[in-house]
């Protein structure tokens, strides 16, 4: 293993474990600051949404995410499968495509 190879891997494992501890609290219904839209609502408007359901759901995504960051990082460093950026890339693109219209359709997280 290269020196390069090297520092890919820790850079892969600090972003997936980043991503998985991120989940961690996103999955108990808490940290609802992490969602990107819902923290910048007015109190007004977060009475309107499911909170802990939308978070939940959003813990979810991160860890699936986190997850197949870790996958990625251990194929393509340890066994160099160069094929797994492109399997890894569209599992990304597929499960953010997923989200946004799950959550943005049939008012599954509205109140």
């Amino acid at each position: 293993m290269k020196p390069t190879d090297v520092i890919g891997l820790v850079v892969v494992l600090v972003v997936a474990l980043s991503l998985v501890g991120l989940a961690v609290p996103l999955l108990m219904g808490r940290g609802t600051w992490l969602i990107a839209g819902y923290n910048t609502m007015s109190p007004e408007e977060k009475a309107h949404w499911d909170g802990p359901a939308l978070a939940k759901f959003t813990g979810k995504l991160l860890l699936a995410i986190g997850l197949a960051t870790l996958l990625f990082g251990a194929g393509l460093f340890l066994l160099a499968l160069e094929w797994l950026t492109w399997v890894y890339l569209a599992a990304v693109i597929g499960l953010s495509v997923f989200a946004a219209i799950y959550c943005n359709t049939g008012g599954r997280f509205k109140k």
